[in-house]
């Protein structure tokens, strides 16, 4: 079996700051990593890697040039080999822009039977693009999974979480999988598999390579435009009140004042 992990290269959010007089977030410079359900994805991969030793993991990886640092940590984990798309034209991209990318990259691959990601994203999470990549591959996809099992007979059983209840889908090969956070936890990667890492293979591939222009996939493909990121203003009232009793009706009132509450 041959599995491709899509991962997503983001900024690191502990490290963000905001500008006062702004509002706006300072992302120049920000250390950069791989997103938490990617490695999710990556840990399932290589747990089914570790059952069957024919399988093959692979990560698929868009970013930065600084994703070359960045897909070492997912080489430690336990993937064979890495796949990084790095170009000017990649830029901009939206997520009908990141799902073209990838399945174009994925097609390229050739025999991958199952591809698995994260459910969204640690910065956008906008949750389209496991379902978009499905449809552009033209083969199952399943989405909020927290639950992965591959039977013996080919295909995969897993659990989706759909807020309210479970569902467990049954679905042949190959197949679009988007993992939650309560697939697994992520391993550290020990020394040793750090230093194995550098010695694994990793190609790049550009707009070029994929035969892709910034109008297919990068920011002149985006149909949505990000107009500000600002967090809302908030004025907070500071009322204290000392009696329980009094401080109700008189957060009532308030509620009814600015029109939270119609009766």
């Amino acid at each position: 079996m041959h599995i491709a992990v899509c991962m997503k290269q983001v900024v690191d959010l502990e490290h963000i700051r905001i500008r006062p007089e702004t509002r706006e977030p300072v992302l120049e410079g920000l250390p950069v990593k791989f997103g938490g359900f990617d490695k999710n994805a990556l840990e399932a991969a290589v747990r089914i890697k570790e059952a069957d030793q024919t399988t093959k993991v692979t990560v698929v990886a868009a970013g930065s040039a600084k994703l070359k640092d960045t897909v070492k940590e997912a080489l430690a984990m336990g993937a064979d080999e890495a796949v990084l798309l790095i170009d000017a034209a990649f830029e901009g991209a939206d997520s009908g822009g990141s799902a073209r990318l990838l399945a174009t990259a994925i097609q390229k691959l050739g025999d991958v039977d199952l591809v698995l990601l994260g459910e969204g994203s640690a910065d956008e999470y906008s949750g389209e693009v496991p379902a978009r990549l499905g449809e552009l591959l033209g083969v199952p996809q399943v989405t909020c999974v927290r639950e992965l099992e591959i039977l013996q007979g080919g295909g995969i059983r897993v659990t989706q979480d759909l807020e309210d209840e479970l569902e467990v889908v049954e679905v042949d090969l190959p197949a679009v999988v988007g993992v939650t956070s309560e697939l697994n936890e992520p391993r550290l990667p020990s020394l040793t598999a750090i230093l194995k890492a550098a010695k694994k293979p990793v190609q790049q591939w550009t707009a070029g390579d994929l035969g892709v222009t910034a109008d297919m996939v990068g920011a002149g493909a985006a149909k949505v435009q990000t107009l500000s990121n600002r967090a809302p203003e908030q004025a907070r009232k500071g009322l204290v009140y000392e009696d329980p009793e009094e401080g109700i009706v008189e957060v009532v009132k308030a509620l009814r004042h600015e029109g939270v509450l119609k009766t």
